[in-house]
């Protein structure tokens, strides 16, 4: 058997070794050894966030893709409309991470959420921290927490907060806010008195 550092092998690894069958063992790295520019789209978006200002791009269909896109995913054509969205939405779906592990938003439990920001049509990929996961659900409206330092990136949301909501009365609500309902009971003396 017989160990070493390979020669002329990018990413190469301090230590390997090679059995008396051949068999060559050695840890896995994945790294990427290089930089990468933003670009335009992606450019603006993170300069908006280092401002407090959250941008998306208006598909063909008229969504609001948040993060931005470049081009329509089903006309392939460049998106070049920015459009300025909120920094509350509404919890379209959510997973909750009991036991944090290195490299995510939080160090403590919190739930992985899409997130559908005011003015946007599609959701966007965030932690909520909530406390518990009794505390979240699908619909509960979430506001942005910026952080005190900004310029890094998507980091510069640190997460996004439960907004307290006040009960009004559905008779007070405007349109777009009413509860949808599944099924509506059918009365059958409706049906007979008409």
């Amino acid at each position: 058997m017989s160990s070493g550092k390979p020669r002329g092998m990018a990413g190469a690894t301090s230590e390997y070794t090679i059995a008396a069958d051949g068999c060559f063992t050695a840890p896995l790295v994945l790294s990427y050894p290089y930089g990468r520019t933003l670009g335009a789209t992606y450019g603006r978006f993170f300069t908006g966030l280092r401002d407090r200002q959250i941008e998306g791009t208006r598909g063909a269909d008229g969504a609001v893709y948040v993060p931005p896109i470049e081009f329509d995913p089903v006309t392939g054509a460049a998106c070049t409309e920015w459009v300025t969205v909120g920094s509350e939405g509404t919890v379209t779906t959510w997973s909750w991470q009991p036991s944090p592990v290195e490299g995510n938003p939080l160090d403590h439990p919190f739930a992985w959420a899409l997130i559908r920001l005011d003015g946007a049509g599609h959701g966007f990929l965030h932690a909520v921290d909530a406390g518990s996961a009794d505390n979240m659900e699908t619909g509960m409206r979430v506001r942005v927490r910026w952080a005190a330092e900004r310029g890094t990136g998507i980091t510069d949301i640190v997460c996004f907060d439960p907004v307290a909501v006040e009960a009004r009365p559905v008779d007070e609500l405007p349109v777009d806010e009413l509860p949808i309902v599944d099924e509506m009971p059918v009365d059958d003396e409706l049906d007979d008195a008409a």
